[in-house]
């Protein structure tokens, strides 16, 4: 099979974001830079739209540019060991845990102060807000 060229607004249409994030991650390095035609145009190749992809699947993943950066050297090293990419999914599992429990403590906080609101009178009397200014809130 041989390997389309593509432009640079083929790959972002073809990998689900705007042309503008192509060049973002071109940027951030994390696409290899692509040949260019004797005309001028940059050509990319259709693994280039499946790097776009792969970036963008590990963001919803909760994957940092960083961490994405790390994800596209160990996929590319086909002598190399899966545990580091374990390591990395495990780290990131802990990660959400974290933020998991920090959004729980959040929605408790505020499902008590909702609790101490009536909805009635002024909002310079209002509870929320009175324990939002007093730091009451957020203990």
């Amino acid at each position: 099979m041989v390997s389309q060229r593509l432009k640079i607004g083929q790959v972002a249409a073809l990998g689900g974001v705007n042309l503008q994030t192509v060049r973002y991650y071109e940027r951030e390095k994390l696409l290899p830079e692509p040949p260019r035609l004797s005309s001028g145009y940059r050509v990319f190749s259709e693994d280039t739209v499946r790097r776009v992809r792969f970036i963008k699947r590990a963001q919803q993943l909760g994957f940092t540019l960083a961490e994405i950066r790390e994800l596209l050297m160990l996929r590319v090293d086909r002598d190399g060991d899966s545990a580091p990419v374990r390591l990395l999914a495990k780290r990131k599992i802990g990660e959400i845990e974290q933020k998991i429990h920090a959004l729980e403590a959040m929605k408790s906080a505020l499902e008590h102060l909702t609790d101490k609101c009536s909805g009635k009178g002024p909002a310079s009397e209002c509870p929320i807000l009175e324990s939002i200014d007093s730091g009451e809130a957020l203990q």
